[in-house]
């Protein structure tokens, strides 16, 4: 049983470097990765040839392939393409656990297809100290894409993957399906994400958006919606 890592990526030539040697550093076996698949949506900033130039010489399979932009069509394009029987889905900004490939396989074995990690900010403000305490508890309502994604490839392909009309949104979306059916499990291991989106906005003015995102979602508002909302309000 192999993992295939998938990592949507746009301009993360700052980070990119870091997260793969993290990924390596902390396997507890490169047999137990298929490959790591960098999926650019576009970037302009050389991320893509820092990534091939990382890719010489490893152990390790490093794939670059390129996509539409949009991290759902990144996630399901990597996806397509992958040869593991457990996708692993992460964010360029989020560092897993020592071993996280091992509690990934682990929990697999025991009949759980799906679920994530629990997750920590590299902050010491107390809001999102407080927001990664949260993320020990096996609610929907505190889960993010920031925690990591693990899922059987089988029960990706049965749940038709992300669903590509989300632009924001699509990890909840996906473990909203994935609570419908009781398949999640929270891995009691914290990966380390950056609070970057934070800093630069503001924890209270991002955190009040976030909120409004959920709350125009709970409330029935279109994924079109949600986008317009989130490109008005937090990207520019």
């Amino acid at each position: 049983m192999k993992i295939s890592i998938i990592i949507p990526i746009i301009n993360e030539a700052e980070i990119i470097d870091k997260l793969i040697s993290s990924l390596i550093h902390n396997l507890y076996s490169k047999n137990n990765i298929k490959e790591i698949i960098i999926v650019d949506g576009g970037s302009k900033d050389g991320s893509q040839d820092l990534v091939n130039t990382i890719a010489e010489g490893k152990e390790i399979a490093i794939k670059l392939i390129p996509s539409e932009k949009g991290r759902a069509k990144q996630l399901n394009t990597g996806a397509a393409i992958a040869k593991g029987e457990i996708l692993y889905f992460l964010h360029a900004d989020s560092f897993p656990p020592e071993h996280y490939d091992l509690f990934i396989i682990k929990e697999v074995e025991k009949e759980n297809n799906a679920g994530c990690f629990r997750m920590k900010f590299d902050s010491t403000h107390w809001w999102l100290r407080f927001l990664g305490w949260l993320t020990q508890f096996k609610s929907k309502k505190c889960r993010g894409g920031d925690q990591s994604q693990f899922i059987t490839t089988t029960l990706f392909k049965e749940i038709n993957g992300y669903d590509e009309s989300y632009i924001v949104y699509e990890d909840n979306d996906l473990v909203d399906r994935l609570f419908a059916i009781n398949q999640f499990v929270i891995i009691p291991e914290y990966v380390i994400t950056s609070a970057r989106r934070y800093e630069e906005i503001g924890v209270w003015r991002l955190q009040y958006h976030f909120l409004n995102i959920h709350m125009r979602k709970w409330m029935g508002a279109s994924s079109e919606d949600l986008y317009r909302y989130y490109k008005e309000k937090v990207v520019s």
